[in-house]
């Protein structure tokens, strides 16, 4: 039994032969599927200039999704802090949280959404990499922001994502929850959360410590289909490896014909080892150690498999198994 809430990131992946519309169309149904599941909470990652991964603003599929749904808290995860002004972020996400109370998660990132520089220059307007201070300060100001300017009932709830230490100390400064992204550097997790616990300073946000842990989740009724179905992002992955970011997320057939080499396939066989593909029992064995070994408060999953149909299956199984509700 999963001690702890489930919850689901949305990456909307473009499958290949597929339109960016046809990806946008499904975001809505996975919402609503979700919704009627019982899962905890959908967030919405920001990407740009990617063939893998749809451009749509987490803003405005959290707005379509909440006007969807009923019962989903709906949020970003994250909104990237550095491509954004702040008293625009804290209106965005307060107008939302205003109209949709008790609903709206404020997940803040540091990325720039895309491995491509001019890209990034030109969601920055010609400014380079942030500087941690900068960051900081972008934080604190959207913060200040949705209090003192927006001042609408009730506020989001914010979060700040992280994948590296320094992401926990800032979330554990500012007293914030932190939603660790174990789905991309499992190996910074423990200590990174280790770091957060000892120094947490409560908040106006958050009175102690508290914690959500992402982690790559692909459920079916076999672990070969479950590898199968893993596929395609193992080969998003091998061109990251290589320092390729312009791989299409291909289909399941073509990724099981991809050539793998020795180096690549180790580092995905040692990633897939800290995440949670393979039958329902394996998936519910591996996030109930990942919560425990974590102290996590919730789960978030992320499935980036190349049909609707699959993942839903995924979350639809793991709901099954599970036997009582994940809110």
């Amino acid at each position: 039994m999963i001690p702890v809430p489930l919850g689901a990131l949305e990456v909307a992946m473009v499958q290949a032969g597929t339109r960016a519309a046809d990806t946008l169309r499904d975001t809505t149904e996975f919402a609503r599927r979700l919704d009627g599941l019982g899962y905890r909470r959908l967030w919405y990652a920001e990407h740009h200039h990617s063939p893998a991964i749809g451009a749509f603003p987490p803003v405005v599929l959290t707005a379509h999704a909440a006007a969807s749904t009923s019962s989903l808290r709906l949020g970003s995860g994250g909104v990237l802090a550095p491509n954004h002004a702040p008293l625009m972020l804290a209106e965005q996400f307060g107008t939302l949280a205003a109209l949709h109370a008790g609903r709206i998660d404020l997940g803040i990132g540091r990325g720039p959404g895309t491995f491509d520089e001019p890209t990034a220059r030109a969601l920055r307007r010609g400014a380079g990499p942030t500087t941690d201070d900068e960051y900081r300060h972008d934080v604190s100001e959207t913060l200040r922001f949705l209090v003192e300017e927006v001042a609408l009932d009730p506020l989001p709830e914010p979060w700040l994502l992280s994948s590296s230490p320094a992401g926990a100390a800032l979330a554990a400064e500012l007293g914030l929850p932190i939603a660790f992204a174990h789905h991309i550097r499992p190996d910074h997790t423990l200590t990174a959360l280790g770091h957060y616990r000892a120094h947490f300073s409560p908040s106006r946000w958050c009175g102690r410590p508290r914690v959500l842990v992402c982690v790559e989740t692909v459920c079916a009724g076999t672990p070969e289909e479950a590898a199968r179905l893993a596929g395609p992002m193992d080969v998003v992955k091998a061109g990251l490896l290589q320092g390729k970011s312009d791989i299409p997320f291909p289909t399941p057939e073509r990724a099981a014909a991809h050539p793998f080499t020795a180096e690549e396939a180790r580092a995905l066989a040692g990633f897939r080892a800290q995440q949670a593909h393979g039958t329902p029992d394996t998936v519910t064995a591996r996030l109930t150690a990942l919560a425990e070994a974590t102290g996590a408060d919730e789960l978030m999953l992320v499935t980036p498999v190349h049909a609707l149909a699959d993942r839903l299956r995924s979350y639809e199984l793991l709901r099954q198994h599970v036997g009582t509700p994940v809110l």
